[in-house]
């Protein structure tokens, strides 16, 4: 078991470092996992990365999509958070879940990542995704898309991405948390897009900032109101210069940061978290990874969600060629996680 700070049950979701997808990897998780409360890789092994979680009827979930494919944004469901499977179209291809993209992304290789879907007070959705903009084809910014129906077709609420700081690198990795009726979506601007060289470009000095911001939003999920905090930063190289894929969640009172460090295409690739009493922090980072490399036999795990009732913990590891997805359930003794 391992250790972490949450009472809880979880599940888990990459960037210009961690968002991407990816060809191939030098290690990979070697055999199929089913032991504590580790479980995967689901879906025969398939290429989902980023998965982002919810549950509405059953469990979906949402991931990046795969290099090569024209699928903009993938999507597979269970019933019991157990078994999953990729949902298809009635005529045996798979689902687009996002199949119109804004007009500020690009049109033939957008690169969308790390989806992650939210349900309004209204009984609607939204989904924050990035993709690769127009404006600078090297870099990613943040869009937000809508639809009446948990599996789609979203279609995107503007010709402008929500966060698209181009100067600080760009932005990915949204996700979505709402706060007893105040939301807020946090989010990496990607300054290892800007970075000097090295695993995930930010290893060699000077070493560019990748920090998690906090924004408020309106109901609508997607209208921004005020200014954006920052809630954590890396420490240089011991996180290989990058935090990403953070998701926000909190437990009696205490607030949870789930994020990865390092780079994805590295054993040092992980699922880290942090907590605070109030949730634009400050932020203490716990001592160890909530999960990690050697970990049960995976190999750079990370892009972790969570269900909003901290139970369900959704993240990818490498997986033959990809990144494949796997499940956990994290148990919370007080500001403590374990999976």
């Amino acid at each position: 078991m391992l250790t972490i700070t949450l009472s809880i049950v979880f599940l888990g979701l990459i960037s210009a470092a961690s968002c991407r997808p990816i060809f191939r990897h030098d290690v990979y998780t070697k055999n199929l996992v089913k032991r504590d409360s580790i479980s995967g890789p689901k879906i025969n092994g398939a290429n989902f990365p980023d998965p982002g979680l919810i549950f509405v009827d059953k469990w979906y979930a949402f991931a990046t999509r795969t290099i090569g494919s024209s699928i903009h944004i993938q999507v597979a469901t269970s019933l019991d958070f157990d078994e999953w499977s990729l949902h298809y179209n009635s005529d045996g291809t798979q689902y687009n879940v996002l199949q119109n993209l804004p007009a500020w992304a690009v049109q033939d290789v957008p690169n969308t990542w790390a989806p992650d879907v939210n349900q309004l007070d209204d009984g609607s959705f939204v989904m924050y995704f990035s993709a690769s903009t127009i404006e600078d084809t090297t870099k990613h910014c943040v869009g937000a898309a809508v639809s009446d129906n948990v599996l789609g077709p979203y279609t995107p609420t503007s010709d402008e991405p929500l966060f698209c700081p181009l100067s600080e690198g760009g932005a990915i990795d949204a996700a979505g948390y709402n706060d007893d009726g105040q939301r807020y979506i946090v989010y990496k601007v990607d300054g290892n897009s800007l970075g000097h060289g090295g695993a995930c470009n930010n290893q060699v000095e000077p070493i560019v900032p990748t920090p998690l911001k906090l924004q408020p939003v309106a109901s609508d999920g997607y209208t921004l109101q005020g200014d954006a905090t920052i809630l954590l930063d890396h420490v240089g190289a011991t996180d290989d210069g990058i935090l990403e894929a953070p998701v926000v969640v909190k437990k009696d009172g205490i607030y949870f940061l789930l994020f990865s460090s390092g780079c994805f295409t590295t054993t040092n690739y992980d699922v880290d978290y942090a907590t605070a009493d109030s949730i634009t922090g400050p932020y203490t980072r716990a001592a160890s990874p909530l999960i990690s490399t050697g970990q049960d036999g995976l190999q750079g795990p990370g892009g972790a969600d969570v269900s909003k009732d901290l139970k369900y913990l959704l993240f990818h590891a490498n997986y033959g060629n990809g990144r494949g997805l796997f499940t956990a359930m994290v148990t919370i003794d007080g500001q403590t996680l374990t999976v």
